[in-house]
């Protein structure tokens, strides 16, 4: 037996030649690690929303530190959709960029508390969701906190409210990132039928995608009113920072009109007013605040050519369930068995009632109060477009998962089999195919 020498490396852990167990890693708190994530989520977040108020200068002292302050928790209590009083009535239109950032620093701050009590990779849906409450709640105390703040000059919200709003709002955020940190959702996903799993996958892809032609189409719209749009901008007369926040609001409630223009290309449209309605066969319009967000709305009716236009969502479903479609196929071309239109089928009928549950939230979050006036209904009918979207996405990815399958199996038979999809295998299974043919040698001598 040689012995060791200096150049050789040390191949036995130094813990386990001394018989000793390595050290276990400190776990934090629950309760510390849920309220540290927490208040870092909720800074992260109102920060900036409190510079864009204090550039906007809304009321006579924002441009002071503490009107900043304390418009910036007005601003970030209404982004989680908590309704505020003002002088000029109830305010509840919340800006959903600003509901999207909390949402990923909370999701975050549900990863990070998974981490710090070793809940990490656990696999058990019972830690993810005790992370999630725990995340929850801290987060309702600093909503009620928020509240209780504004309580003593400008704009109010009941702190009963805030606290419950963001308790839930921070719960479900937090569950969505600890479910993956605990590795609870691939156990959940292996007790679900494939059926149901490819469902709600296609669904969301089709919700997803439709909301990203409702952007677009909100977005080609103001720019093409880009002129009126910065000739409003400049009459504010606030300076070129006033400007920059005015800019900044608008990008804030950029989502909203993502949706607004989703529900547009739908059918049943929204409103920007009470007794208003702006859909593709008619629009119907009052008085308009002054914001540039609201210059990309149609003056009128599109007639003939608006029905090219509500083909958009058959479109998005059908991409949906073309790649439902593909899926399956290299699924079932790895397994060697044939896909059937059955489960195909029934994946892309219910991505039709997933899509319009997400739809459909996405339109109730996007609407509400702008004013005790006129401007007190505005947005769409989430349940119109809800109901109008199942049929719609359904029938969309239904016509995608045939037209995509037949195009397929005729180009590389029943199974799938054929060169597009055997170029994304691995190319370990070529060489090892090539090893092994005959009269080739495997071996050495």
């Amino acid at each position: 037996m040689s012995p060791v020498t200096p150049d050789q490396p040390d191949s036995v852990p130094r813990p386990a030649r001394a018989g000793l167990r390595p050290p276990r890693r400190r776990r934090a708190p629950l309760a510390v690690a849920a309220g540290v994530a927490s208040l870092w989520a909720a800074l992260v977040c109102y920060l900036p929303v409190a510079a864009v108020m204090g550039l906007t200068r809304f009321s006579g002292d924002a441009g002071t530190v503490g009107g900043a302050a304390r418009l910036g928790l007005a601003a970030w209590l209404l982004g989680h959709g908590v309704p505020l009083t003002t002088e000029a009535g109830p305010l509840a239109l919340a800006p959903l960029a600003v509901a999207a950032l909390a949402g990923w620093r909370v999701a975050r701050a549900g990863v990070h508390v998974t981490r710090a009590i070793g809940a990490r990779r656990g696999g058990s849906p019972r830690q993810a969701v005790t992370v999630a409450i725990a995340v929850g709640l801290g987060y309702g105390m600093l909503g009620t906190l928020a509240a209780a703040v504004l309580a003593a000059s400008g704009p109010a919200a009941d702190p009963i409210r805030a606290g419950c709003t963001l308790a839930a709002f921070g719960a479900i955020a937090a569950l969505l990132g600890a479910l993956p940190a605990t590795g609870a959702t691939s156990a959940l996903t292996r007790r679900v039928p494939p059926v149901v799993v490819d469902g709600l996958r296609t669904g969301t892809v089709a919700a997803l995608l439709l909301l990203g032609a409702g952007a677009g189409a909100a977005g080609l719209a103001v720019a093409v009113g880009g002129g009126e749009a910065s000739e409003m901008i400049g009459a504010y007369r606030t300076g070129v920072g006033g400007q920059a926040g005015i800019t900044l609001v608008s990008a804030a409630y950029a989502p909203n009109a993502a949706v607004w223009a989703a529900s547009y290309l739908l059918g049943p449209g929204f409103a920007v007013g009470t007794g208003t309605v702006v859909r593709v066969t008619e629009v119907t319009l009052g008085g308009l605040p002054a914001v540039p967000l609201l210059t990309g709305l149609p003056t009128g009716p599109l007639g003939g050519s608006g029905a090219l236009l509500l083909a958009v969502p058959v479109l998005a479903g059908a991409a949906a369930g073309g790649l439902l479609t593909r899926r399956a196929l290299r699924t079932a071309a790895e397994a060697g068995e044939p896909v059937g239109w059955g489960p195909l089928l029934a994946a892309a009928i219910l991505a039709g009632p997933v899509g319009a549950v997400l739809i459909g939230l996405a339109a109730v979050a996007s609407g509400g109060e702008l004013g005790a006036g006129r401007l007190a209904q505005v947005g769409p009918v989430a349940w119109q477009v809800a109901a109008v979207a199942a049929g719609v996405l359904a029938l969309g990815a239904v016509v995608g998962a045939v037209l995509t399958r037949t195009f397929v199996v005729a180009r590389l038979g029943p199974e799938g089999r054929g060169p597009v999809l055997d170029r994304q295998r691995p190319s370990r299974d070529r060489s090892r195919a090539s090893r092994e043919r005959p009269g080739r040698p495997t071996g050495r001598r």
